[in-house]
């Protein structure tokens, strides 16, 4: 028998705990079994990062971005019971708040039908800054209300917050294969809104199919 070590699995090499990790899934599991005080010290904790994810999908100028966060970071502590610890809290509570925000921002499209909309106020923080940018975050952040949860929160979490394959697989506990496709399939959404209207063609290039 060979005395060779067997290396870890990609799977539990993208998985493997740190101290900050560590310290955070204990408090999940202090928090998902009622203790207030590792409530508290959870959501202090994941707090700025639902804050930028529901400012990233909503956009900073949104009225509604106060109501995403609570929302999400309530809808943080109620999952937490079904929480398995594949990745750290941090990363849960921001899928979490792309979904919320998506379904605020769906909520905030159905309200405005049939209003003036020649004011975007999403887009109007952004616009100052790069207004290439947000005119993008926008066709993203419309498309979102008609994909599929599951290709719609990888879209978010790829395109608009940029992380890694790796990191939605951890996060959202999928194959690496199943995230590949959900990219793939919500950019071909994404490309064929871009190709219903020629205006968008010169302004929006995807990135390449992911390998």
């Amino acid at each position: 028998m060979s005395d060779t070590p067997a290396l870890p699995s990609t799977a539990s090499a993208r998985t493997a705990t740190t101290p900050a990790r560590e310290e955070g899934l204990l408090l999940a599991r202090r928090a998902a079994a009622g203790d207030a005080v590792a409530t508290r010290a959870l959501l202090e904790s994941v707090a700025p990062r639902v804050v930028r994810t529901a400012r990233t999908v909503l956009g900073a100028g949104h009225p509604e971005v106060e109501d995403a966060v609570q929302l999400a970071l309530i809808g943080f502590i109620q999952s937490l019971p079904g929480f398995r610890g594949e990745c750290a809290p941090s990363l849960f509570a921001a899928r979490i708040a792309v979904r919320t925000a998506s379904a605020v921002h769906r909520r905030s499209r159905a309200r405005q039908r049939g209003r003036d909309d020649s004011v975007d106020i999403d887009a109007l923080e952004g616009a100052r800054r790069d207004p290439l940018a947000a005119r993008r975050r926008e066709v993203v952040r419309t498309l979102l209300d008609d994909l599929p949860e599951e290709q719609a929160e990888a879209l978010a979490l790829r395109f608009m917050l940029g992380w890694s394959l790796n990191e939605i697989a951890d996060s959202s506990g999928a194959p690496l294969n199943t995230v590949r496709s959900r990219l793939r399939l919500a950019k071909q959404a994404l490309r064929r809104r871009i190709e219903a209207d020629p205006a968008l063609a010169s302004d929006f290039r995807l990135p390449e199919d992911e390998p």
